[in-house]
């Protein structure tokens, strides 16, 4: 198709360079497009080249040209000099009348490949604690994650989709102890709240207590009541979160039943909001679980030499030869943190399945974390400590600014759905589309997941990125919604199109399909493989999600300036209605990719 067409001028015009230069050992051509339509498709620049050849740019660029021309085997295409640039202008409706029977063949599978077939790769995203619900944060982090997950599967790989679940530690102590102090034994069926909801409630409770403590010791401070702060300071929360930890990994029957009954309420909580976001897993790890084998890891790497004991008894790594600091494994009372429970789970992971790669989700603020992670396994022994990659995101924030889970300020994900759910539904009836659509909840559920994946989507992970309800559920612009529309107002040509099957026996012409948004179209159909290859190859749906956005934008320029079904005789309206089929074989396709539903009417 088109991406081997683009390949086989560029493997001729290297050829012709190493004929040119007398030898491989020159730079490597580049494809490029050009910035006008009437310029081609293809734009090799010859500027790396001027100085080997002694010549300008645009000389090198004609004298190629001619050796091919004067070859008579290029391929097919027009060659066009543009200065410095030689530019191909390829047939694009020879090319998709070719593709039109594959395209139509591979239906739903259209644009996959195989170019990780037989790798496995495991992917880990959204790790939520259990001391509070999912947030906006959380969000991008699954979205981002079930999306590389489907990517990848494109790309022909298998993948296992792993969940962490952080479900023991000191902050999920500060939920148990608030809970301990102010709980006076509620529960969530008691106040009618969401398990996880419910939880997070003494999360931030713990947070107010901290600084009413705090309070209270600076003022006793000031009274010059020294003893009695003292002896707050070593009753302040903090302390006593610490000393249950301690409790917790020592098997404290009281603070093990606690742990476990509020963990439930989180976890079921947690997995009505993955139902309602369609996230799921392949398998959960939990760190309650996970932290034992990194402890023993972290013992061996001791004995081994791999790590020390410093004076005050902590486990650490010397790091500072590669340029990271010194490194906590093992606190001084032999508690765990982060980064050990971390050593457990890629060991026991890559036990369980030998991955090819395993991919980690998790924020930008993390970096130095994982840095020190994959540094640690290597210094192990682990040599698929290489195959290890942070697949590293962006902050994503309100306008009105930053996010924090102890304050309380966060946008939750539940009340964030319900929110665009209530907005979609609002304009299906303000837009008297209730009877269309059929059942008004289910599609307004259906576009808020588009308006929220998409918009998430849309930037590339590594950037930080402003989320904007009300702009995201928008049904123009750059949004899922407006694409959701795009993909129902198709199929409603579609349906038109075939009620009295006049253009079934009408043979399918590419070459009449000359206007240039047709062009256009063809090209970005043809185009579509080679946007799942590049989204696979920087885990990156924001290419998916550009891709989707051109194509709609385009076909619904086309469809305002272009009659489709009154086009006039039926070899040109099969042409079009056939182009439209496949533009929305290609969103649909696409959509699947970033977690937009398809709806056949809007």
């Amino acid at each position: 198709m088109l991406e081997k067409v683009k390949n086989d001028w560029k493997n001729r015009v290297s050829n012709e360079l190493e004929a040119y230069f007398g030898t491989s050992d020159f730079p490597a051509l580049v494809a490029g497009i050009p910035p006008k339509p009437e310029l081609g498709d293809i734009a090799f620049p010859m500027f790396q080249y001027s100085k080997m050849a002694r010549k300008a740019p645009a000389a090198i660029a004609a004298e190629i040209k001619d050796r091919i021309d004067k070859s008579g085997d290029a391929p097919s295409g027009e060659m066009i000099l543009a200065g410095p640039y030689l530019n191909v202008r390829l047939d694009i409706a020879e090319i998709f009348g070719e593709a039109v029977a594959s395209i139509e063949a591979q239906g739903d599978r259209y644009g996959t490949n195989d170019s990780l077939g037989g790798k496995k790769i495991m992917l880990e995203f959204s790790c939520p604690n259990t001391n509070k619900p999912l947030h906006l944060g959380h969000m991008r982090n699954d979205s981002i994650g079930e999306s590389v997950a489907e990517i990848l599967k494109a790309n022909g790989a298998e993948v296992m989709k792993v969940n962490l679940i952080n479900n023991r530690g000191v902050h999920i102590c500060k939920s148990m102890l608030a809970y301990q102090e102010f709980g006076h034994g509620e529960t969530p069926e008691s106040t009618g709240e969401k398990g996880d909801h419910f939880v997070g409630r003494y999360y931030v409770r713990f947070a107010t207590w901290e600084k009413e403590v705090d309070a209270r010791i600076a003022a006793l401070e000031q009274e010059g009541r020294i003893e009695e702060a003292e002896n707050l300071k070593a009753d302040h929360p903090d302390v006593r979160a610490q000393k249950m930890l301690k409790l917790w990994e020592d098997g404290d029957e009281d603070v093990r039943a606690l742990w476990q009954t509020m963990n439930g309420w989180t976890l079921e909580g947690l997995a009505e909001s993955y139902r309602n976001m369609g996230i799921s897993f392949d398998r959960y790890y939990y760190e309650s679980e996970t932290y034992k084998y990194g402890k023993d890891e972290v013992l061996k790497g001791l004995e081994k030499g791999v790590f020390y004991r410093e004076a005050d008894g902590s486990v650490q790594i010397d790091l500072t030869d590669i340029g990271l600091d010194k490194k906590v494994l093992l606190r001084k009372d032999g508690t765990t943190i982060y980064i050990t429970q971390d050593i457990g789970t890629a060991i026991r992971r890559h036990d369980d399945y030998p991955f090819d790669s395993l991919i980690y989700v998790v924020a930008s603020e993390q970096t130095y974390h994982f840095k020190v992670l994959f540094e640690v396994l290597r210094r192990l022994g682990y040599s698929w400590a290489n195959e290890l990659f942070h697949l590293s995101y962006g902050m994503v924030n309100l306008p009105e600014g930053k996010m924090k889970s102890r304050e309380g300020t966060v946008v939750d994900a539940d009340d964030l759905l319900a929110e665009l759910s209530e907005l979609a539904r609002n304009e299906i009836v303000e837009k008297d589309r209730a009877e269309a659509v059929g059942d008004v909840e289910a599609t307004s559920k259906k576009i808020a997941l588009a308006a929220l994946n998409y918009y998430l989507l849309q930037v590339t992970p590594t950037k930080d990125m402003i989320f904007d309800p009300k702009k995201s559920i928008s049904f123009n612009g750059n949004t899922g919604p407006y694409l959701q529309y795009m993909g129902a107002r198709i199929s409603s040509i579609l349906r038109k199109s075939d009620e009295d099957g006049s253009l079934s026996d009408v043979p399918f012409d590419a070459k009449l399909l000359v206007e240039e948004d047709e062009k256009t179209l063809m090209k970005l159909i043809l185009s579509y493989p080679e946007a799942v290859s590049a989204a696979a190859a920087g885990y990156d749906p924001s290419v998916i999600a550009s891709f989707l956005y051109d194509l709609a934008k385009t076909f619904s320029h086309y469809y305002h300036d272009n009659q489709i079904l009154k086009a006039g005789d039926a070899p040109l309206v099969k042409a079009r209605v056939t182009l439209s089929a496949l533009v929305l074989q290609t969103l649909r396709n696409a959509f699947a990719l970033i977690g937009v539903p398809f709806l056949e009417s809007m």
